[in-house]
């Protein structure tokens, strides 16, 4: 079953340059410790070769799934979004209606949330809360220390 992630061109860039990382630099890396271990004599009790072993089963591991995500990854068309409602991409001008602070977010796919430069998951309870929301429109979202009241105040794209 695919899993169909949505990526901005930049995000998109990041994930293909992490996949010819492992690619590229760390699988010959692991293939290397792999045949020092191997030099060091017999196998069946050397740890050394096992660790390398498992090191380079984990990293396959983690291209093929990588490989996946790249495959089912599609590029978001920023002109083609509608601009009156909360969607991915989208810049959300808020106000916590408990303590009335204003905050801004930017809605991204997963991989690329990054809570320091303001951009949150869509799949994040916040995320999911304001998604499809209008300027005006309250969102009641449940979050670990309670149930906070937003209201939105302005949808951009940028």
């Amino acid at each position: 079953m695919s899993n169909i992630s949505y990526y901005t061109p930049e995000g998109l860039k990041k994930l293909k340059e992490e996949l010819n990382h492992l690619r590229d630099v760390e699988r010959p890396k692991a293939s290397q410790a792999i045949a020092e271990a191997r030099d060091k004599g017999d196998l069946s009790e050397n740890a050394e070769y096992d660790a390398a072993k498992e090191a380079q089963g984990l990293l396959e591991m983690k291209i093929s799934k990588m490989e996946n995500t790249v495959a089912n990854a599609r590029l978001i068309d920023e002109s083609q979004l509608d601009t009156s409602k909360v969607l991915v991409l989208s810049t959300v001008k808020l106000k916590n209606q408990n303590n009335g602070m204003e905050m801004s977010y930017k809605l991204v796919a997963e991989s690329e949330a990054d809570l320091k430069t303001g951009k949150i998951s869509v799949n994040s309870p916040i995320g999911k809360g304001l998604l499809g929301k209008k300027v005006g429109d309250t969102a009641e979202i449940v979050v670990p220390s309670g149930a906070i009241k937003f209201e939105i105040l302005e949808i951009t794209r940028a």
